[in-house]
């Protein structure tokens, strides 16, 4: 099992990720997450098209709370084309839960929590905790891996920015 240090911090101390760094230009690897309906579902369900995928620890943490609800916004002007999923270790019943408190409708959030295949295959699950560094991915309609961001510390929001220009770039 592969281990990358020295990348990720929380709170200022440093973690360890598990799993195979993903870079710009890679397919995509595939996933198994479960969705808020408790159905396994996969990067393949989205196929042809083009994908925003956001790793975060937990949706009932500050910065999570705040960066799903900039996505879900985001969400409105980029249209049907793109499609957003945030990931998380949470169970499905906390984030459907989650969704509804929080209005959120245009983000699809999956749970990562039963066997951390999408933290393993994006080489974003921390050892220390169980739970997915923050992380950003577009993956494009062929299923290429056109920008990656591993945010080196998980209390820190993404470059919002990049993000949407990698996806215009790529829609």
């Amino acid at each position: 099992m592969e281990q990358r240090k020295g990348l990720v911090t929380m709170k200022g101390s440093p973690v360890t990720l598990l799993g195979h760094e993903v870079k710009v230009g890679d397919s995509a690897p595939d996933f198994t997450c479960i969705d808020n309906d408790l159905v396994p579902v996969g990067l393949k369900n989205w196929a042809g098209r083009v994908c925003i995928l956001s790793s975060v620890p937990s949706l009932d943490t500050p910065v999570c709370d705040l960066e799903t609800r900039r996505f879900n916004s985001e969400a409105q002007r980029l249209g049907d084309s793109v499609h957003i999923l945030t990931i998380s270790m949470d169970l499905p019943f906390a984030q459907k839960r989650w969704c509804g408190a929080a209005g959120v409708t245009r983000v699809k959030t999956l749970s990562d929590h039963r066997d951390a295949s999408f933290g393993m295959g994006y080489g974003v699950l921390i050892l220390e905790l169980r739970l997915l560094a923050r992380a950003v991915f577009v993956v494009d309609a062929s299923g290429t891996v056109r920008y990656s961001e591993l945010v080196p510390e998980i209390t820190e929001e993404p470059d919002y920015g990049a993000v949407l220009r990698a996806v215009s770039a790529v829609v």
